[in-house]
């Protein structure tokens, strides 16, 4: 299926890089392109995009803020942060606001697009480097009212944890020893069982009630 993606930066010499980088590579499909936080969230509204890569910092309405509204209007949109930090406090409200991660501007071209891929599916691993960073910064942050973790099977438990240390589906497989679809299929379970929308929103989760994978 072809993931249809919106630009959404300030600066015209970073859209030309994600554009040159996105051109000709399949699944991905550039729509539109916005100048600023404003004009992401009207573009969005008009052209229902599957993925929006958003600069956090842009005039008019931030990114953050930008992200908020057009996941209030259209919770399916994925949307993944362009940053030149690494600032856990922009990580923490972008996963807040719904964003599924977020990219470094400089990252390795390979990397960007490694993880764009997986990101489209819903149990997307997440970059081990982002899971070093959750357990910084969501370790005390625990969301009012969310579900307890006893709502999980002892199998969802242990799936748990090794997603709050940075594993891969294959590498849960391979340590539980299970197939890699049923790992996916645990995944979209506990997601449900716990009100998530995605698997940093889970990383998160398992850091903030004490997750951790056990050593081999």
């Amino acid at each position: 299926m072809t993931c249809r993606v919106l630009i959404a930066d300030d600066h015209p010499l970073s859209r030309d890089a994600v554009r040159t980088l996105l051109e000709g590579v399949e699944p991905f499909e550039l729509i539109g392109e916005a100048k600023n936080g404003q004009e992401a969230v009207e573009l969005c509204a008009e052209l229902s995009p599957d993925l929006v890569l958003m600069d956090i910092n842009m005039p008019k309405l931030s990114g953050l803020e930008a992200t908020r509204l057009i996941k209030k209007a259209n919770s399916a949109v994925k949307i993944v942060m362009l940053t030149v930090s690494d600032d856990v406090a922009d990580l923490f409200t972008a996963i807040q606001y719904g964003a599924q991660g977020y990219l470094l501007k400089n990252l390795d071209p390979d990397d960007w697009m490694h993880y764009l891929h997986t990101l489209l599916d819903e149990n997307g691993e997440i970059p081990r480097e982002m899971a070093g960073r959750l357990m910084h910064s969501f370790r005390s942050e625990k969301a009012p009212n969310e579900p307890s973790p006893a709502v999980l099977t002892g199998r969802e438990r242990e799936i748990l944890a090794c997603v709050a240390g940075g594993d891969t589906n294959k590498q849960v497989a391979e340590r539980l020893v299970i197939a890699e679809n049923t790992v996916k299929n645990h995944i979209k379970n506990i997601l449900d069982k716990l009100s998530l929308d995605n698997r940093v929103q889970l990383a998160a989760y398992a850091v903030r009630h004490g997750f951790q994978r056990e050593k081999p």
